[in-house]
């Protein structure tokens, strides 16, 4: 059984929510999600219908929150959540039929309504499942190394101002927006400020401001960010992550935080996904019937354990559980895996950009003599290729790609025995430029015996001190995977990821006209690697 309810917040706005009942009669947790998207839709793109849920003994709550649906208000992103959120724990506490616990799930927009719900301390929330977000917003959401996440916050933005503008009745505007949504104006003379962004502006709840605050250290991004709270947070929680989610670092980097800090429990999950879809395919790669999600299943027993006190025996299970790349498993650990493996060191004669063969991946260090050089041209930036940070996400044969002469390849020799890799990865380059300002992208890839070449991890890094030798460190997505016997690896550099971040224009400024071509020089680096703990694989989740 459904039925829509409304609850006012303190400062008087109506929200709305459909509330899912069990069949059965009696009390029940009530388990809240709170989404900006219509509340109809309820995260179905990855999670089971909330009907699913309250079959297996929860009432559970979907809410629009503040002027979205059909919920009063204005919506501005992620301004009111914390005492929305407060508020709507303790109504949902309070509705007929509920045991008067509550706990949250959602992902993404829905996975930091949790966090912000949780902040001010309800009494009566006792358990979270956050999903693919950012505990600092700046760096695990809007900007990467410095660079604005071009691709995947204007197509956000876009989508958040169609719907603005729908609930408004502006059906000129829903339709421009629509439009942009299937066309993304990528090719404006300024991208990263487009005419319908400048035209529409009314309709925009964070993009501008967003742009407009580059500074990591700026108020505005410490004030929104569940990092800054860390202290408030002392709840269960089960983090889940996707190795190619756009915001993976972000589901890490708090998971690590409150593992760090919380007396009460915390889990990781992170499979082959990436933001949506959470399944077995994602890109060019099957991953195995293992590799569909069990989240939900997983969910539901949390929620058993922590809302209804059943003994699960989750809590004496190691609290990490990887899928494997590779070998297509599921891993546990006890801690994320920190075990570091033997660096990998740049080498070549000078020509990583024209012959595959010459730059190489090596167990010495070296030193680049002459260095390798990449010129830049905005006029052809190099183009994103599946990764996290641009759709469609995921692993593709970037072979081709890597012919082009302003990608640096590295690459290692075939692998006589397995390596599996897990962890962080980072990359530390010696490297100049003759501009002020430039940018590195960082891939790995595994290249197969056949030759192709299929990416696992990449990261983007932006210097504004380009014409001085400087070490850069360029922090890769997380990963787990093997690399089978025959298999080498591989690391290409490029100064552009074009459309998920804006080209660089070499000067620092966001505009096309004074974009300039640029030569980029590596004079030396390695790969900083995580060689995978010898655990037994686990079960399905």
């Amino acid at each position: 059984m459904m039925k829509t309810v409304s609850m006012m917040t303190r400062d008087r706005v109506r929200l709305d929510a459909d509330v899912y009942y069990p069949d059965e009669p009696g009390e029940f947790p009530v388990l809240l999600m709170r989404q900006p998207y219509g509340r109809a839709i309820a995260s179905t793109v990855v999670y089971a219908h909330p009907s699913w849920y309250a079959a297996q003994g929860y009432m559970v709550v979907i809410q629009d929150v503040r002027g979205r649906g059909t919920s009063a208000g204005e919506f501005k992103l992620f301004e009111h959540e914390i005492e929305d959120g407060y508020d709507a724990v303790n109504w949902a506490a309070t509705l007929p039929g509920s045991s008067g616990v509550v706990g949250m799930y959602g992902f993404s927009y829905q996975g930091m309504t949790q966090l912000y719900a949780a902040i001010n301390r309800p009494p009566a929330l006792k358990a979270l499942c956050p999903a693919m977000l950012a505990g600092d917003l700046y760096s695990d959401w809007a900007y990467e190394g410095g660079a604005f996440c071009l691709f995947a916050n204007l197509a956000w933005a876009i989508q958040l101002g169609a719907e603005t503008a729908r609930l408004k009745g502006d059906e000129a505007a829903f339709l421009k927006f629509s439009d942009a949504a299937r066309n993304l104006p990528l090719y404006d003379r300024v991208p990263t400020r487009p005419q319908i962004m400048q035209e529409l502006a009314e309709y925009d709840s964070f993009y501008q401001t967003w742009l407009d605050h580059p500074d990591p250290e700026d108020a505005y991004w410490k004030r929104l960010s569940p990092l800054t709270y860390l202290e408030n947070f002392d709840l269960p929680m089960l983090h889940i992550g996707g190795w190619f989610d756009t915001y993976m670092r972000g589901t890490l980097n708090f998971y690590k935080a409150m593992n760090q800090q919380s007396r009460a429990v915390q889990q990781l999950i992170v499979g082959a996904w990436a933001h949506l879809p959470w399944g077995r395919r994602l890109g060019a790669i099957d991953y195995g019937a293992a590799a569909v999600s069990g989240c939900d299943r997983a969910q539901v027993r949390w929620f058993d354990q922590f809302l209804k006190g059943i003994d699960t025996g989750l809590v004496n299970e190691p609290p990490i559980k990887l899928f494997e790349m590779g070998s297509n498993q599921w891993r546990t650990f006890s801690e994320f895996p920190s075990n570091a493996a033997p660096s990998f060191y740049l080498s070549s004669t000078g020509l990583a950009s024209i012959d595959e063969t010459d730059g190489s991946l090596v167990s010495t260090p070296q030193r680049l003599s002459p260095a390798d050089v990449m010129v830049h041209d905005p006029w052809r930036p190099v183009p994103a290729s599946g990764g996290h940070a641009c759709y469609p996400c995921g692993s593709f044969d970037r072979a081709s790609l890597d012919g082009r002469s302003d990608i640096l390849t590295y690459t290692s020799e075939p692998f006589t025995e397995a390596l599996p890799l897990a962890g962080e990865i980072v990359v530390e380059l010696e490297c100049s430029a003759d501009q002020p300002s430039f940018d590195i992208c960082a891939v790995l890839s595994e290249v197969k015996l056949n030759g192709s070449v299929y990416n696992f991890s990449q990261g983007y890094r932006r210097s504004d001190r380009g014409e001085a030798v400087q070490s850069l460190r360029v922090s890769l997505q997380p990963t787990c995977i093997q690399i089978p016997i025959g298999s080498a690896i591989r690391l290409s550099l490029s100064g552009a990821c074009f459309p998920a971040y804006p080209v660089n224009s070499g000067t620092g400024e966001i505009s096309t006209m004074v974009a300039q071509i640029m030569t980029i020089a590596v004079h030396g680096g390695r790969v900083i690697s995580l060689k995978c703990n010898s655990e037994e694989p686990s079960g399905r989740q």
